[in-house]
């Protein structure tokens, strides 16, 4: 049996995406507040950010002022957390008698996972922040209510008999310990930048605008609950969302990129359960910063206590620029040091004789990128915009071999993209079992290959937080269920079948087919009355260790000691950037479509990954951008053969799916049914 993994309760909070649907909020609603200043139609379709569109010292400030008026006015004092679009932390204030804790709960009465835990309000509301700051564009304006719809079980969650949420997973990215998330040291720097917990659906999660396009994002902690809202239907009075909503006023999302303006499937999306009219307090009337009797906090790992001004996004500062050198004439954006370089031009792979070439690489971008250019986003307004994603390619050793993106394309997608170039690289390879039963741990107090789940026990006045192990989970026993799942005795080990996020999400929910209930769980979920979005299975369990490291490391820097089973932990550095304790999974896996593996006749080589306008358009790009680039190359890279796909297995005589592309997709063309027979 595999050594077992070490899993912390503040941790739990690290990975949460989940959104609270009221239960202890309160406070009136006088409808005081005036409607948003601006025209409701911001024109602009992602090409408006320039170098004077972020956030300055005196709008963080107004920010902090407009929601700290409203939580006074609710009688619920918050801590209050800005971030800039690439997820520089520009403050962290925390109001007298604001909560110091949040508690996790799905209110499912799971027990495991990051249910139950308490962690640090702080980091609750630099995750609702940076959510709301990555998951939008000039396109889409998403909050972590609409992450809260787009992740349960069901989609909509409530409806049941329907599929999991489109983005089921992605709580689970940003997170701490990943390798391309950049990291505080003074100041703002180029991004992307880890998140504390993750992505977070818990309601009171905003995108700020500037001129039309994304700037950043604020967050709130006030009702002490870091959970979900399990029923959409309804409208909640939510305190943090309406803290929240109140620091957007001037700095709103455009009426006409909100959510609620976009479908999915056919569901109209949530943005907020709160309007400007609804507030208890006029937000145009609030106090001025300097009169606030709060305080700044330091962040260790994010933010000093003190308020700094935003990154211009697409200016080599923040860590996204406008590229010739590699992809001329495609409109492609790359990743950059800040300092002018490239941080993933293409290069070779460094898996052996069949290694992919940098200029291989080069080429499946520019197809892919092609592809993208050509698509019709799904969930970008206005109606016929073309799809912005972020491409991804990856050799077998999980290494970055070119990462380029279109124009506007949400940040999220950043790490998502790369996360699905690995997941579909890792679970078709023939190294797999051997890499999940021999997963290392971060520290010696800390086994690996399992995650241990725990409950805490947090004692402020004592300044002690006390850990106790209540579960384990080990990781090789998925390969066990996995095997007896496809009735294949080597999956895993053996290389012979070519899996995607798609198919390897089919076998990642809590039903198997998705969304018929009553099913028995895919072989990589818990069983429904054990499932949550903080008790996923496999997913999760994969990162638990590193976030719990991450947080612990924090609790001490926040001058608490923190003990495990009775054993008071050493001093603690931060986390390292590997998420798994596994070479080729250092950010994690994603279970929501995306991605494709690459091979070399029937040797894999790699994968690739794309994230975001739509899961079906992610699927045609990295589907069809990797079939052009054989074409172009004469065939020396391909997709899988078909005989090795996925798609031919039919557990529980329900075939896997492989991609699923949309019909129609094209701006240019009427073409249907572009991924069949290729």
């Amino acid at each position: 049996m595999a050594r077992a993994q070490f899993r912390s309760l503040a941790l739990a909070a690290a990975l949460t995406l989940s959104a609270c649907g009221g239960g202890s909020n309160s406070g009136s609603s006088t409808g005081t507040a005036p409607p948003p200043a601006g025209t409701p139609d911001s024109g602009c379709t992602g090409s408006c950010a320039n170098a004077q569109t972020f956030l300055a010292v005196s709008d963080v400030q107004k920010v902090i002022a407009q929601a700290a008026a409203e939580a006074q006015a609710q009688g619920k004092p918050a801590v209050i957390a800005v971030v800039d679009r690439v997820g520089n932390v520009l403050a962290v204030y925390r109001m007298a008698g604001a909560p110091s804790l949040v508690t996790v709960t799905s209110q499912r009465n799971v027990v495991g996972g990051l249910e139950n835990l308490q962690v640090p309000s702080e980091l609750a509301a630099i995750a609702k922040a940076i959510t709301g700051a990555y998951l939008s564009s000039e396109g889409n304006a998403f909050s972590s209510r609409t992450a809260s719809q787009i992740v349960q079980q069901h989609f909509n969650p409530g409806d049941l008999g329907t599929p999991a949420g489109p983005l089921f997973g992605v709580q689970f990215s940003q997170l701490p310990c990943s390798d391309l998330a950049t990291r505080f040291a003074a100041g703002s720097g180029p991004g992307p930048h880890r998140s504390p917990l993750g992505l977070s659906a818990d309601p009171g999660g905003f995108p700020l605008y500037m001129a039309g396009t994304p700037v950043g994002g604020v967050g709130v902690a006030a009702d002490g609950i870091y959970g979900l809202d399990p029923d959409v239907e309804n409208r909640d009075h939510d305190i943090d969302e309406y803290i929240a909503m109140a620091a957007t006023f001037g700095y709103g999302a455009p009426a006409d990129r909100r959510a609620d303006t976009i479908t999915a499937g056919g569901i109209t999306l949530r943005f907020t359960d709160v309007e400007y009219a609804n507030l208890a307090a006029n937000p145009a009337s609030a106090p001025p910063y300097p009169s606030l009797t709060g305080a700044l906090l330091k962040v260790p790992g994010y933010a000093d206590a003190t308020i700094i001004p935003g990154t211009a996004f697409g200016q080599t500062a923040s860590g996204y620029r406008p590229d010739t050198e590699f992809y001329p004439d495609l409109d492609a954006f790359v990743l950059d040091d800040g300092s002018g370089n490239n941080r993933y031009p293409p290069i070779d792979g460094t898996d052996g004789a069949n290694a992919l070439t940098a200029a291989e690489v080069q080429a499946l971008e520019q197809e892919a990128l092609k592809v993208a250019n050509r698509a019709r986003a799904q969930i970008r307004n206005p109606l016929g915009s073309q799809a912005r994603v972020t491409i991804s390619v990856v050799d077998t050793n999980g290494v970055p071999l070119a990462v380029a993106r279109t124009r506007d394309a949400p940040v999220f997608g950043t790490d998502v993209s790369l996360q699905k170039a690995r997941t579909a690289m890792f679970n078709s390879g023939a190294y797999a079992a051997d890499d999940l039963a021999n997963a290392s741990a971060p520290t010696p107090l800390m086994t690996p290959a399992a995650a241990d789940y725990l409950a805490d026990a947090v004692d402020l006045n004592a300044g002690t937080v006390a850990f106790t192990t209540i579960a384990t989970s080990h990781l090789d026993d998925y390969v066990t269920r996995v095997r007896a799942f496809l009735g294949l005795p080597n999956a895993l080990a053996d290389g012979a079948v070519a899996f995607t996020d798609r198919a390897g999400g089919n076998m990642a929910r809590p039903f198997y087919p998705d969304g018929v209930d009553g099913d028995p769980p895919g072989p990589f979920s818990y069983p429904l009355a054990q499932w949550s979005p903080f008790n996923v299975g496999q997913q999760l369990d994969l990162v638990y260790n590193r976030v719990t490291v991450h947080v612990a490391f924090y609790l001490q820097q926040a001058g608490l000691t923190v003990s495990l089973n009775g054993t008071t932990l050493p001093a603690l550095g931060d986390v390292a950037q590997n998420c798994t304790g596994i070479q080729r999974l250092p950010n994690g896996i994603q279970i929501f479509p995306g991605s494709v593996p690459i091979y070399r006749g029937s040797t894999l080589v790699g994968g690739i990954g794309i994230s975001g306008d739509g899961v079906d358009q992610d699927d045609m790009v990295s589907f069809l951008g990797l079939y052009n680039a054989g074409v172009r190359l004469g065939g020396s890279i391909a997709n899988a053969p078909p005989a090795m796909r996925a798609d031919q297995l039919a557990p529980q005589g329900s075939h896997l799916r492989y991609v699923e592309c949309p019909q129609a997709p094209f701006l240019d063309t009427n073409d249907a049914n572009v991924c069949e027979g290729k």
